[in-house]
């Protein structure tokens, strides 16, 4: 059963001067007809201007469709009854975790969403020592989230939702800030979401190596959905990848450079360095 969907989704934003008048329209989504269903991984890849960010703010009811319709649970998201259901739903994590940590401690901080869906005070307590051991966040829940690491602070962002046990999770470029090592605590933490507490996840990002482990791809450009598939089916296609200007893993550029060179045997879609190395060492012992 599919959890988000959308119909023949557009949407502009419209400019206008300081009169009030319409000065120019930009339209960001054109046409995009997406589904995800309950418990998948799902990764939309894009670079700036693609329209990845809009389609998310979207799903969450921050945005309305300007043509088409998006349904989260069999819900249309712009129908103003069904915002808060909506956003119970399905969760987002931003950019920027300083734009979502309200708190002065851990553990608070993760409570105040439950806290506003008027959650029981005992559930809350229970909600966030739960979300905090599964984002590995526990030994911090007396700390200033100000004092933590960006990796850290992004952690407890997602904690913060997770205590709101949401069926979908949106990550809107969650890793755009940081570092490699942050990037990497971030993304485990979410293959884990997915894996163990079976929550879907809907991953916005322009690392492509993040997107390595979901089910599915979706690879956006001015607006369109372009290509579509799983992550091997995706990154077969590099010379398409080029043309949109999109970076390639650095294991998968390797492979098709060496099968351009005459190693020919080598499989279409490496995604990861362990792949790589394994075809080649298998090719090796068999000389």
């Amino acid at each position: 059963m599919a959890i988000v969907e959308t119909h023949d989704l557009s949407f502009d934003y419209i400019r206008r001067d300081e009169d009030g008048n319409v000065s120019g329209i930009n339209r960001a989504l054109d046409d995009v007809e997406i589904s995800v269903e309950k418990g998948e991984f799902i990764a939309i890849l894009g670079g700036n201007g693609s329209g990845k960010s809009t389609l998310a703010k979207h799903i969450n009811a921050i945005l309305y469709p300007t043509e088409g319709y998006v349904l989260v649970d069999g819900k249309k998201t712009d129908d103003e009854a069904n915002t808060l259901t909506i956003r119970q739903k399905a969760g987002m994590i931003f950019q920027n975790p300083d734009n979502q940590i309200v708190g002065s401690i851990v553990e608070e901080d993760v409570g105040f969403g439950p806290e506003n869906m008027g959650i029981p005070s005992d559930n809350i307590w229970e909600r966030v020592e739960e979300a905090l051991k599964i984002l590995g966040m526990w030994e911090y829940r007396k700390h200033s989230p100000m004092r933590l690491s960006g990796g850290q602070k992004q952690r407890v962002a997602i904690a913060g939702v997770v205590a709101m046990h949401p069926e979908c999770i949106i990550m809107d470029e969650p890793t755009a800030m940081l570092d490699p090592v942050g990037r990497k605590d971030v993304i485990r933490a979410a293959r884990a979401l997915n894996d163990v507490e079976k929550i879907t996840i809907i991953l916005i990002t322009h690392y492509m190596e993040e997107v390595v482990y979901a089910d599915r791809v979706f690879v956006m450009q001015d607006g369109k959905v372009r290509m579509t598939g799983t992550p091997r089916e995706i990154f077969s296609r590099v010379e398409e990848l080029q043309e949109l200007r999109l970076g390639i893993p650095q294991a998968t550029r390797l492979a098709y450079e060496l099968k351009k060179r005459g190693l020919t045997w080598l499989p279409d879609g490496i995604l990861t360095e362990k792949e790589l190395v394994t075809e080649l060492w298998r090719s090796y012992s068999t000389m």
